[in-house]
């Protein structure tokens, strides 16, 4: 039996609720957390060890500091690049890198474009040629130049005894100016090939078969090939080669320091083989003048900028001409 209630019953009406709105999607920042934490830690370093020297050294380059004394720097502006542009030992610097440069980047790169070429062909015994080309850029700088500054040597040397087994003069490589410099860029020749020979491989060996095989079927001989073939295709990194051997042979430092097996950074008797790395590091922690040794750096950065600018607004002049 049903009781009916006398208090009117009310019918509960929901409200309808609010369409919900769309999504708050996350920033940028958040979504991509996890790889900028996987990053920072580069850009932390670089900020420590490289950016901060970086700014360091153009501030300390527009004061005259004294390495005893960094607290007392005093503001002296341009004045130190100044003393670089009347300084005779700047320009002789200038010169002898320029001219080590020359002989050991022109037959060092030459060499390792010949090498990568022969390497690139079916050879027996290829991968152990490719292994020991590396071998030099592995080994030390140090015991490299120490080695070869015996090998040089001007009374017991490996190489005057054979220049005196065939009828010429002994050499006094370390104490003439072209001598000194020629065997430096030996060493450094003797050092790098390698390296820049397997680049080159890498470089040729992702050139398409399709074009040697037209070449061959056109009766294109292997050295047409390498010219009109191998050689357009490696355009891009034979520059990247040119640039990474300018930049290293403007900051050279190692090989002329430990030339003379006594680590002294004046470049010989009257300089004929110092650097512009070994000028620097003579202002500033043989002289102890830091601030013109900051200059002597940011004229090298300098240099480099603009060597390597000239080099890619011509490759990008030869491009456009090509095209």
């Amino acid at each position: 039996m049903t009781i009916a209630s006398d208090e009117p019953q009310v019918a509960s009406i929901a409200a309808p609720s609010a369409p919900p709105g769309p999504a708050r999607r996350p920033s940028r920042l958040t979504r991509n957390r996890w790889g900028y934490a996987y990053v920072a830690p580069f850009f932390v370093l670089f900020a420590c060890f490289s950016l901060y020297p970086f700014l360091y050294t153009a501030w300390i380059s527009l004061h005259d500091v004294d390495l005893g004394d960094v607290d007392g720097a005093q503001w002296v502006g341009l004045a130190n690049y100044g003393e670089l542009l009347t300084s005779e030992f700047f320009w002789n610097a200038a010169r002898n890198t320029l001219t080590i440069g020359v002989l050991s980047t022109v037959p060092q790169l030459a060499m390792a474009l010949g090498l990568a070429h022969l390497l690139n062909y079916s050879l027996r015994g290829r991968t152990f040629f490719r292994v020991a080309m590396l071998l030099p850029y592995a080994t030390s700088i140090a015991a490299a130049t120490l080695v070869f500054g015996q090998l040089f040597g001007r009374d017991y040397g490996l190489i005057n005894a054979g220049l005196e087994a065939v009828g010429f003069d002994r050499v006094d490589w370390e104490g003439g100016t072209w001598s000194s410099q020629l065997a430096i860029s030996v060493i450094v020749i003797w050092r790098w090939t390698g390296y820049n020979a397997l680049i080159y491989l890498a470089a040729m060996q992702a050139i398409p078969e399709d074009l040697y095989e037209a070449a061959t079927l056109d009766g294109a001989s292997r050295w047409k090939q390498f010219l009109h073939v191998t050689i357009p295709g490696l355009r891009p990194t034979i520059l990247f080669t040119i640039v990474v051997s300018t930049i290293g042979a403007v900051q050279l430092f190692g090989e002329p320091l430990l030339f003379s097996g006594n680590g002294t950074t004046n470049g010989g008797s009257s300089n004929q083989y110092q650097t512009l790395g070994l000028l620097m590091y003579d202002q500033g922690w043989t002289n102890f003048h830091l601030g013109q040794a900051a200059a002597t750096a940011w004229a090298m950065f300098l240099i480099i900028l603009v060597v390597v600018g000239a080099w890619a607004l011509l490759a990008r002049r030869r491009a456009r001409a090509e095209r």
